[in-house]
């Protein structure tokens, strides 16, 4: 089973699901806004990903945290940040088996995909 976590309203995750529905592949859509993260499951990520991986530091609610927020980041208080930001969780996070994929890419998708 393929899970898609994100938010239905981000670019990326629009662009991901084109693409898995265009190929006919079956996933299940995790919204991070309805069906919510667990520091649990970011945890996994983090230690199969790194922190750097799956913060997202470009989106709005990145920038809008005081300095003192964006200072001095390691995995714990990314880990902290996402779970009480998951906008701020790179989109899309797509696990495929025990494999994490983060971000969308064509070609990346077409290689374990197709």
């Amino acid at each position: 089973m393929i899970t898609m976590y994100g938010i239905p309203n981000c670019d990326s995750i629009k662009k991901a699901r084109r693409w898995l529905n265009q190929h006919d592949i079956n996933y299940h859509f995790h919204n991070y806004k309805t069906d919510g993260i667990t520091t649990a499951q970011l945890t996994q990520w983090v230690n199969q990903t790194g922190w750097e991986c799956l913060l997202n530091k470009r989106g709005t609610t990145w920038r809008k945290l005081d300095d003192g927020q964006k200072s001095d980041i390691d995995a714990d208080k990314a880990i902290t940040l996402m779970c009480a930001h998951s906008s701020m969780i790179k989109r899309p996070v797509l696990i495929i088996d025990q494999h994490i994929e983060v971000g969308f890419s064509e070609s990346r998708y077409s290689t374990l995909l197709t």
